[in-house]
């Protein structure tokens, strides 16, 4: 007798390739708009599926897992953050909750490295300049930005994202310097060129660019808070392609527009796609629509992890990279 084919429900549109490889081995229903599910559509699913694959758009929240079917047994997340989803809720009604780590790393980290050249380096200034055809020529004084080498890079979270930037970093002729919930192995440290600093207050006030790099949860909800931020440098950039709430960005936006900071590069924002609109109209801010993971590659490589957690799990076995409240 033929074993039925697993439910599961996908809730945005993923590359083809992964939507091709899903449809060949489960009873999958695609979305056929990108857009996010509605909260109905949600409820629907969860009611319906035996797994949902939801990604870092959908809120599935405890009053989502309290509308459950008994059918729902994984989460295949599709993304390496799980604060979208409330674990600690899935796990006591026995739903498994998996992720897809380690994927994005280099390509978060080149991002980064993008934006810390962009604000130092003045790009987007001159890329306008380009654009609105006012340029008149080469000046000796025209958009002079700063030279990133010798300069001192603070990472704020040393996970594998924090150390790949490190590693690019120090290739840039940058000197590393981070402040992490545990320090580092000495020989990783050493690997890294990196100094360690137990406090982020004296981390911070010394350094000419700080890069944040820890996940969401309520112990880093404004790590970066109005008070830390007016410990930096007046000559510091402040660069953030983790999550957007672990930085106040009110205060980081007056801290900005009086000159108490030098500029600012951001793939992430405290408050989604609502951005503050003052943040929008400084020049020497770079602002991305969350790019960070953006490539083709990594896109496939995490349909690949979802794919391979689903099927894990269908065979009977653990999730390879199932994620436990402990974990966070």
């Amino acid at each position: 007798m033929t074993r039925e084919r697993l439910s599961v429900v996908v809730t945005r549109r993923l590359p083809e390739a992964v939507e091709t490889r899903l449809s060949e081995l489960f009873d999958v229903q695609l979305r056929d708009s990108d857009t996010p599910m509605t909260r109905e559509e949600l409820v629907t699913a969860v009611q319906t599926a035996d797994v949902l694959v939801p990604t870092v758009t959908d809120s599935i929240d405890g009053g989502l897992l309290g509308q459950a079917g008994e059918n729902l047994r994984l989460i295949a997340n599709y993304g390496a953050g799980v604060d979208n989803i409330d674990v600690a809720t899935a796990r006591q009604r026995g739903i498994l909750v998996s992720n897809t780590p380690g994927v994005l790393t280099d390509d978060t980290a080149d991002m980064t490295m993008a934006l810390i050249l962009a604000v130092t380096r003045r790009i987007p200034e001159g890329l306008s300049v380009m654009q609105k055809g006012d340029w008149t020529g080469w000046s000796p004084n025209a958009l002079l930005g700063g030279r990133i080498g010798g300069r001192r890079l603070g990472v704020l979270g040393m996970g594998r994202i924090g150390q790949a930037v490190a590693r690019r970093a120090s290739a840039f002729g940058m000197q590393v310097h981070y402040h992490n919930r545990r320090r580092l192995r000495p020989e990783i440290e050493q690997e890294l060129e990196a100094t360690y600093w137990e406090s982020l207050d004296q981390m911070v006030a010394r350094m000419d660019v700080i890069s944040v790099h820890c996940p969401s949860t309520p112990s880093t909800f404004h790590l970066m808070n109005a008070r830390r931020l007016k410990l930096l440098k007046p000559t510091a950039v402040v660069v953030n392609t983790s999550r957007g709430e672990v930085i106040d960005e009110n205060a980081l936006t007056r801290q900005i527009r009086s000159g108490d900071i030098a500029g600012a590069g951001l793939d992430v924002y405290e408050h989604g796609t609502d951005v503050n609109p003052r943040l929008r109209q400084l020049p020497n801010v770079v602002l991305l629509p969350h790019m960070g993971s953006a490539t083709l590659e990594g896109r496939i490589e995490m349909g690949e992890k979802v794919i391979v957690n689903i099927k894990t799990f269908e065979d009977g076995h653990r999730p390879p990279d199932q994620v436990v409240p402990s974990m966070l």
